[in-house]
């Protein structure tokens, strides 16, 4: 199962994404149901959404051509960045894989959806884009062991995050500055059920991820070769504080890519989608 968010005149409007048959709206096949994406998530209608979704006619769907996607939601509670968690990324920037995850926080001001410009802002000069998997909780989760953290996760995406990599090189404490910036957290088109996925590739480690900028990809890894798989990330995490449905993991780049007015970068995950921006001066 898919889900995404679509906008038309009358705003944004939580969907349904069915590959063969397009796009519905939840509220056509939910009555009732009110509110974004993410007001979904921890509740059970995930789980009779597929089978309202076979028992909806045709006339249900639209053609996903025909519709504009945006972000998913807009106020997850908390985003979690990972950094230098691809052994190779790290040896780029002449750095080790720390002894635990490099993590931040991002607030979601700096939240796009597809299609929506990368502003660079006038207070940096090296905006970087990294390609990543997203992790999006499902259900409340604190302190549970790696064995059982995908159980908590509803689906995953593709990401883009941005960094005012000059900032960061002038002090690593300014991580977070770095990364706060409006625009700098791009992230859908859809998010796919976690089954889905390892259902299409027999293991959550085979799913590759690819940063890509204006049509060239620059940096691919597959999540096998993370320092910090999937599970172990929502582990850790649940362990800092608790995790609530909505609330998203960036699990780490392959690599970066410098960024410039009228570029356009991509995240490429195969099975998972392709998220798409232009870049542009602020």
């Amino acid at each position: 199962m898919r889900l995404a968010t679509v906008r038309d005149e009358r705003g944004e409007i939580p969907v349904l994404v069915d590959p063969k048959r397009g796009v519905a709206e939840l509220a056509a096949l939910l009555p009732g149901h009110t509110g974004d994406l993410m007001a979904l998530l921890g509740t059970d209608a995930p789980d009779r959404l597929p089978r309202l979704a076979a028992d909806a006619p045709d006339t249900a769907f639209r053609p996903a051509e025909a519709v504009t996607f945006t972000a998913p939601y807009r106020r997850p509670r908390k985003i979690w960045g990972i950094g230098l968690n691809y052994v190779a990324h790290a040896a780029d920037l002449t750095e080790t894989v720390p002894e635990e995850p490099a993590s931040f926080m991002k607030g979601d001001h700096t939240i796009i959806g597809p299609g929506d410009p990368i502003p660079l802002p006038r207070q940096s000069e090296r905006v970087t884009a990294e390609a990543e998997l997203g992790l999006v909780i499902g259900r409340p989760c604190r302190d549970v062991e790696p064995e059982d953290a995908l159980d908590h996760v509803f689906g995953v995406t593709t990401l883009l995050d941005q960094t005012a990599e000059d900032i960061l090189a002038r002090n690593p404490r300014f991580l977070t500055r770095s990364k706060n910036f409006p625009g700098f957290l791009s992230f859908g088109p859809e998010i796919v059920e976690l089954a889905e996925v390892i259902e299409a590739v027999g293991d959550l480690a085979a799913v590759e991820v690819s940063t890509v900028l204006n049509g060239e990809v620059r940096r691919s890894n597959t999540v096998g070769n993370m320092r910090y798989d999937p599970a172990f990330l929502v582990s850790f995490h649940s362990k800092v504080m608790p995790l609530f449905p909505g609330d998203v993991i960036c699990t780490g780049t392959p690599g970066a890519v410098v960024l410039s007015h009228g570029d356009v970068a991509e995240c490429r995950i195969p099975g998972v989608g392709t998220l798409r921006n232009p870049v542009i001066r602020a």
